[in-house]
């Protein structure tokens, strides 16, 4: 039997409990749904795409797949956005395509329970709130929680037909 709250919002809360893979951008760190995650791989310069927006980096060649680059820092509006050693690319499959997101760093994965998360603020921020499943403590640590998918694939990012 499931509780009341299930059964009010079988959308919302129900389906948020499982683990994220948290990262960070500048002071922030974010989680996804680390099922959308393939790979994390060191950064690399991809090759430039003329006209594409600022924060699409370029392509890269992974295993023969073409492989669009997101820096999610630029997305973001983030200060800067430093390649060091510490920079990452994250390969995320999401739907039919394989996408990289450029992020500072990777911390961890945590298994977040849903009654932990709560929803996001309604604010003003450089995040569209549509794509922000909530915040979470875990810890210490404030965890902003993404809805990739719907991110990457909105029509203002470029990377759907």
């Amino acid at each position: 039997m499931g509780s009341l709250s299930v059964v009010e919002q079988p959308d919302s809360q129900a389906n948020l409990a499982r683990e994220y893979l948290t990262f960070r951008l500048g002071d922030e760190e974010y989680g996804i749904d680390i099922l959308k995650v393939q790979e994390i791989r060191g950064y690399e310069n991809p090759t430039r795409i003329a006209n594409a927006p600022h924060f699409l980096k370029g392509v890269v060649n992974l295993r023969g797949t073409i492989v669009p680059i997101v820096d999610l820092r630029l997305r973001f509006g983030c200060s800067s956005a430093e390649y060091n050693s510490f920079t990452v690319t994250i390969v995320l499959h999401i739907g039919q395509r394989t996408i990289g997101t450029v992020v500072d760093s990777v911390s961890d994965v945590v298994e977040i329970p849903a009654e932990a998360i709560r929803p996001s603020p309604e604010m003003s921020s450089a995040i569209d709130a549509a794509y922000m499943r909530g915040l979470a403590q875990v810890g210490e640590r404030m965890v902003i929680l993404l809805d990739i998918e719907s991110m990457l694939m909105s029509p203002d990012m470029g990377l759907i037909d």
